[in-house]
């Protein structure tokens, strides 16, 4: 009997075995999740978490630190809003516009952006997101620093409620696990491949015959469209889109979620966000000292587990799988 082919079979069987399983889990915990925590905060969390996964995708497998993530999150809510409550879209459509903004915004800033490298490119992206918050303070369909209120959630496929907290809730779950389908898919297929490539030695890559600046400007635009894709669906959720979502502190919290709940992993980011938004919500009557106790995890992660919490778990379980060395 040929072993060697075998081999590689049962282990493309046993990753995919887990993977449903690990689906089924998640799939069974959020669905008991909204009748033991508030479904609002599950809803915010999910809407974080989603976006730090998307940012993940570029910081984590493509080696490029954006610190304008929040212009795609903003102006997803804001397009997001502006065609449900004055164009009366459905919801669906409605996060599709903010969607798809956020994308053709990704790509005019990616192609902007993606020519420099390191710290340069990092302030390129503040600068031109920067330039998004100052038009959305301008602005006077984005109402300004009241932001724009009243944004209907509306029915479904014109047929489901989503005034009804489940109902929001089981769109919201839909939306995330829909987005983190399509980035865990983007990461394993040979586009995730060849980026992780140009992340561990882009002139290697280049030498080869990729086009790195190509395949990281792909990974930019997927990265601002499922950020939009979290920033439209928080704007339904809370009926608001706020100078919040577009300001320069979002794209730092969002670094901040990835660094804690591990870089380059599919669960960090979720963790990391779950961490961040429950310190915002349980301990917002500690006012400016939630910012403090924030900065105080942060360290400690970074002191205590460099590759994130999540990482470190993988780590952990890696070395235990290794065999003990013969004497």
């Amino acid at each position: 009997m040929n072993t060697t082919k075998t081999r590689p079979l049962s282990r493309h069987n046993g990753r995919l075995s887990r993977r449903i399983a690990i689906f089924i889990l998640a799939a069974a915990v959020l669905a008991i999740a909204p009748y033991v925590v508030y479904p609002v905060f599950l809803m915010k969390a999910l809407c974080f978490a989603l976006f730090a996964c998307a940012f993940n995708l570029l910081i984590g497998y493509g080696g490029l630190l954006s610190f304008g993530h929040a212009a795609f999150f903003g102006s997803a809510a804001y397009l997001c809003g502006y065609a449900a409550r004055d164009l009366g879209l459905t919801p669906e459509l409605s996060v599709l516009v903010g969607t798809v903004g956020a994308g053709l915004l990704g790509y005019v800033i990616g192609a902007i952006a993606i020519r420099r490298h390191g710290i340069y490119f990092a302030m390129v992206t503040l600068a031109l997101a920067q330039m998004v918050y100052f038009f959305a303070v301008q602005a006077p369909l984005t109402g300004g620093e009241n932001g724009m209120q009243g944004i209907p959630r509306g029915f479904l496929f014109g047929i489901i409620d989503l005034n009804n907290t489940m109902a929001m809730y089981a769109f919201v779950v839909a939306v995330f696990l829909i987005g983190l389908a399509v980035l865990h898919r983007a990461v394993e297929s040979p586009f995730g491949q060849t980026l992780k490539a140009i992340r561990d030695n882009e002139n290697r890559a280049i030498s080869l015959g990729y086009d790195s600046n190509r395949y990281k400007h792909l990974a930019f635009v997927l990265s601002a469209a499922i950020a939009g894709l979290a920033g439209a669906t928080k704007a339904l959720v809370f009926q608001l889109a706020s100078l919040t979502d577009v300001h320069w502190t979002m794209s730092g919290e969002v670094v901040l979620m990835t660094l804690i709940g591990g870089l380059g992993t599919t669960l960090g980011p979720v963790v990391g966000a779950i961490i961040i938004v429950a310190m915002q919500t349980y301990l917002a009557e500690s006012g400016s000292w939630v910012t403090a106790i924030q900065g105080a995890t942060f360290i400690v992660c970074v002191l205590m587990f460099r590759e994130g919490i999540v990482g470190a778990v993988w780590k952990l379980r890696a070395n235990e799988r290794l065999p003990e060395p013969r004497e």
